[in-house]
């Protein structure tokens, strides 16, 4: 298993920090053409301070570990809509701020017209920690972005089982000591690389149909939304594989039942549909068609999540 250890900007530190509620972020990157491939989904993705500046600030924890969280997937979103998926999680009170602090790390200001695209590590279950944790020993000063790790390698077991176990809620570890924990600490079940939090898996769903409604080819941001086949509330997840991107109306049709998927990924439609509503004659025109699939084959809808909602949602009679 790997690590990465990130360098945090102050002010996001200090500003998630401050809401223990939110428990899922948006590390940043000011720029969309960055890549992250130094972490598979279900890793730690730990976050430090920079090295004590010209003028630093009294009580700052300078280059320490002050937190971290488990990696989700890498995604290129604009500004507006990393904002308007997860909000406060971008470490800003508000878009202007957000777009004020990524402008200052881009070579060029951020136009007022313009809606860049960042890059967005994304992480759940986020911590911080009090007190913060010594750095790597071999964390040098002028590392700008961060720093991968694996963990495997034994001058680093100690170290890093130490700040997982905190990271998973183990409030015995002491994080300024290397410590190692007993038992499988990297066998914990919140590190399962399927498993989103709920803003990540809008955006990768997003992302992952190319930001069209796989039934009706609408490419209408505003009225696209993440849907999951099984519910969260009836034994769902947040899973790529139980996500589909809908258009709003198509999606309380697909909810209700009058709209499944087999799993052949053809589109139902419920007779009830027609007998309760009248003529739909958009939807008649796509049943029987296979719906607009990722690309990637492994993010496509899982047969089990499609064959539970035709047989416990939809309406077939």
């Amino acid at each position: 298993m790997k690590a990465y250890v990130g360098i945090t900007d102050g002010n996001w530190y200090r500003f998630l920090s401050a809401r223990p509620g939110l428990t899922e972020a948006n590390f940043w990157r000011p720029s969309g053409s960055t890549t992250f491939r130094a972490l598979r989904p279900g890793e730690p993705f730990f976050f430090k301070t920079h090295h004590r500046g010209r003028h630093p600030v009294r009580g700052f924890p300078y280059n320490r570990v002050i937190g971290g969280g488990i990696f989700e997937c890498f995604e290129p979103l604009p500004l507006s809509e990393a904002w308007e998926i997860f909000g406060e999680a971008n470490g800003a009170d508000n878009r202007e701020q957000m777009r004020e602090r990524i402008s200052k790390y881009r070579r060029r200001p951020i136009a007022a017209s313009e809606d860049p695209t960042i890059g967005c590590v994304l992480l759940r279950d986020t911590r911080f920690f009090e007190p913060p944790a010594a750095p790597p020993p071999d964390f040098a000063p002028n590392i700008v972005q961060g720093k991968g790790y694996d963990m495997s390698a034994g001058s680093y077991t100690d170290y890093f089982a130490n700040l997982v176990a905190h990271l998973l809620g183990n409030d015995d570890a002491d994080v300024s000591q290397p410590w190692r924990r007993e038992g499988p600490v990297f066998g914990d079940p919140r590190l399962a690389p399927r498993r989103l939090g709920q803003r990540a898996f809008k955006a990768v769903v997003l992302n992952a149909y190319e930001g069209r409604c796989a039934i009706t080819g609408s490419t209408i941001r505003p009225v696209l939304q993440a849907a999951h086949i099984r519910p969260v509330t009836r034994g769902g997840e947040h899973r790529l594989d139980n996500g589909i991107l809908l258009r709003s109306d198509v999606h309380t049709l697909f909810d209700q039942g009058y709209l499944a998927i087999d799993t052949n990924h053809r589109l139902l439609a419920s007779q009830r549909l027609y007998e309760e509503f009248g003529t739909c004659d958009e939807v008649h025109r796509h049943a029987g068609c296979t719906i607009t699939l990722p690309a990637n084959a492994t993010d496509r809808p899982s047969q089990s999540f499609l064959e539970w909602h035709m047989n416990e949602v939809f309406l077939a009679t």
